[in-house]
């Protein structure tokens, strides 16, 4: 009886699987790539394999109003920041992929999160990039070590190795995994070169599956190419429950942003600070983007906006600039505000207000280098072009918030008292905003024209 072949060969680039040796792949046409790999044997019992399909094996679909919602309950991560952008806190079987710039802190954070997690049961960090040692002088640098207790809950594994990570998941039973990071992880199964697509898919979908079979959590880390999207396939992604991306400004701030969320909003941000002993949450965040200037000393072009990050108002200080063009047409210079609603708001200006900067160059920032893209910035961005263009300082004691209409009009924005609020207890004396009844505090406006009346006495023609 003839013997059955236990090698096949694999492209390391698509994962595509012949029987004989080709010096090409016909999946993906690379030339070359087809290594040989050893079969699974039919019993093993790795976590890659599904169950056989029979009998008790099988899943049950159950009545929805059996369900224990308890099932779905959080853990404290001991970061209030971090539980402001997750939505509460931790959701057991839920995987959680932390994308960032190399250097940013991502896996500063993963190791204060282990270390303050409101949990006590084990914890697994899994790190493909650093040894024990470097890991135990982070921790000694974050001042983690002087609490022998919660050290000796979390475990150290230096592995990429799938089946070793696999092995250790099923002797310790953690209750939450961090992983650092998916561009590190390795398996057999997938291929001979570690870091490809398939390595990337095949490996966190295993770790995923685990971890909501065993009621764990788990977070992985991953690098962001130089556009600032994870890198990889987007389907890791879709894997997960949520996406955080991790960003840094140039003041030393870290804003941690949801990009994707399945038990919470996406719209929250949590903002650090980093220095000699880690991540930091910043709590007051009224005035951490405002300029500090003397009384009576603000520029032209400068205006607060009161913006909505989440749940929270922050304001922020938003700067324009315009110059002359210096070609036949005009550019717009904006990274933090979305230029398409720069040439917008400059558009309603020129048509409602007749103030000609359709030939000037315009120039857009937010200070601090928070990213800003809710739709409340806009009335202060128009202001800030008005006062750039024409030379006129606003008054540096008001604060201004509204969405503005092609037609000119003021539109009301979300939560308009929490905004008027949180500018006056920070010594604002002016609210400048879209008409509501009940506010107190604010200068209702109706239009761009009722706008620059109220704040120049006049409408430049």
């Amino acid at each position: 009886m003839k013997k059955k072949n236990s090698l096949i060969y694999k492209c390391s680039a698509c994962g595509h699987e012949e029987p004989k040796w080709l010096g090409r792949c016909p999946e993906c046409r690379e030339w070359n790539t087809l290594t040989e790999t050893a079969l699974k044997n039919e019993g093993s019992n790795s976590l890659g394999q599904r169950k056989a399909k029979t009998g008790s094996d099988l899943p049950k679909p159950l009545p929805l109003s059996t369900v224990d919602p308890m099932e779905g309950s959080r853990i404290g991560t001991g970061i209030g920041e971090l539980d402001r952008v997750l939505g509460g806190g931790i959701m057991k079987r839920s995987a959680v992929l932390v994308g960032g710039e190399p250097g940013i802190g991502k896996s500063t954070l993963l190791l204060q999160l282990a270390a303050a997690a409101q949990t006590k049961g084990r914890i697994l960090y899994v790190s493909g990039e650093e040894s024990p040692g470097q890991i135990k002088l982070r921790a000694d640098r974050l001042g983690l070590s002087a609490n022998k207790s919660v050290m000796d809950r979390i475990e150290i594994l230096c592995s990429a190795q799938l089946e070793e990570i696999e092995y250790n998941l099923n002797n310790i039973k953690p209750v939450l995994v961090m992983i650092d990071s998916a561009q590190t992880l390795f398996s057999p199964d997938a291929g001979a070169v570690a870091g490809t697509v398939n390595q990337m898919k095949f490996c966190s979908l295993e770790l995923i599956n685990w971890t909501k079979e065993h009621d764990a959590s788990l977070f992985i880390t991953a690098h962001v190419t130089k556009e600032g999207v994870i890198a990889g396939p987007k389907t890791l992604e879709h894997m997960v429950d949520t996406v955080l991306y991790f960003e840094q400004n140039d003041a030393d701030f870290r804003f941690l942003r949801g990009a994707k969320n399945r038990f919470g909003s996406v719209d929250e941000i949590g903002i650090f600070t980093m220095g000699e002993h880690g991540l930091s949450p910043v709590d007051d965040t009224g005035r951490l983007f405002l300029v500090r200037r003397e009384p009576s000393n603000a520029p032209p072009g400068v205006a607060i906006a009161a913006v909505l990050e989440g749940t929270r108002t922050i304001l922020v200080e938003i700067q324009a600039l315009c110059i002359p063009a210096k070609g036949s047409i005009s550019r717009v210079f904006s990274d933090k505000i979305d230029s398409g609603r720069v040439s917008r708001i400059s558009a309603v200006l020129e048509k409602h207000l007749g103030l000609r900067l359709s030939d000037h160059d315009l120039y857009v920032n937010v200070a601090g280098g928070i990213r800003i893209t809710e739709v409340g910035v806009e009335l202060a961005l128009a202001c800030a072009l008005y006062s750039a263009r024409t030379g006129l300082a606003l008054p540096e004691d008001l604060a201004i918030a509204g969405e503005v209409s092609l037609t000119g009009e003021i539109r009301p924005v979300r939560r308009l008292a929490g905004r008027v609020k949180t500018a006056v207890n920070l010594g604002f004396n002016g609210f400048l905003g879209p008409a509501e009844k009940e506010v107190k505090g604010l200068i209702p406006v109706n239009d761009i024209k009722m706008v620059i009346s109220k704040i120049f006495g006049n409408v430049k023609k």
